[in-house]
């Protein structure tokens, strides 16, 4: 799979490391040298220096064949460019960072339907959003420390288990688990994980990758 990143700040810089790290090809796209400098030192990926919003550039970039498009700058007019730019390439995934709330409405009106305000901006949001968007970001807790995340079971080495078998640990805790009618149940830890069941999930922060793979693989 192939990612273009526009914007090399912490946001992009982050992102471009988790998914290199899922074994994407990324590009990244940053108008200012010395972040664009310091980002092709330090990234495994191909970093351009230059403006996001040229048709030239992104051509450049070979954004005919991107899976996805990821505006993260904290500019949102220049985000919004971009996307409505990158929409005449037929690119199956774009995705905005936006800065200020008032503006998601723009950026739905011209079909920009992936939308990231400040509060939901850390880049492993965006990663999730990329790599698992089956799982559903409920809540960050704190300065970020932690999630409540919904995920679907489907492992079939913790189908049958009770759930005091798999948790809680270091690292996760399982909180609830719904009805088929999709009422909450608080889980006792004798209850049994059956294929399909959504649950919630207190994470730790550094380990979604960990308690998603023992989940869902």
């Amino acid at each position: 799979m192939y990612a273009i990143i526009m914007g090399a700040g912490r946001v992009g810089f982050s992102l471009a490391g988790l998914l290199i790290e899922d074994g994407y090809d990324v590009t990244l796209i940053e108008n200012d040298r010395k972040l664009a400098t310091d980002a092709a030192s330090e990234l495994d990926a191909l970093v351009i220096c230059g403006n996001g919003t040229n048709s030239t550039l992104l051509e450049e970039a070979n954004i005919q064949d991107a899976d996805y498009f990821v505006a993260t700058t904290g500019n949102d007019e220049a985000n919004l460019l971009s996307c409505i730019l990158v929409k005449k390439y037929e690119v199956p995934n774009i995705i905005a960072r936006v800065s200020n709330p008032d503006h998601e409405e723009a950026f739905m009106e011209v079909g920009i339907d992936n939308v990231i305000n400040p509060e939901r901006a850390a880049s492993g949001v965006l990663e999730r959003l990329i790599t698992r968007p089956n799982v559903a970001d409920l809540l960050t807790l704190g300065e970020g420390d932690g999630e409540i995340l919904e995920m679907t079971v489907t492992n079939d080495k913790i189908v049958g288990k009770q759930i005091k078998e798999i948790s809680p640990t270091k690292d996760y805790i399982i909180i609830a688990t719904y009805n088929k009618d999709g009422s909450l149940i608080i889980p006792q830890p004798e209850n049994i994980l059956t294929r399909g069941e959504k649950i919630s999930i207190l994470v730790k922060r550094g380990c979604f990758k960990k308690v998603a793979k023992k989940i869902e693989r």
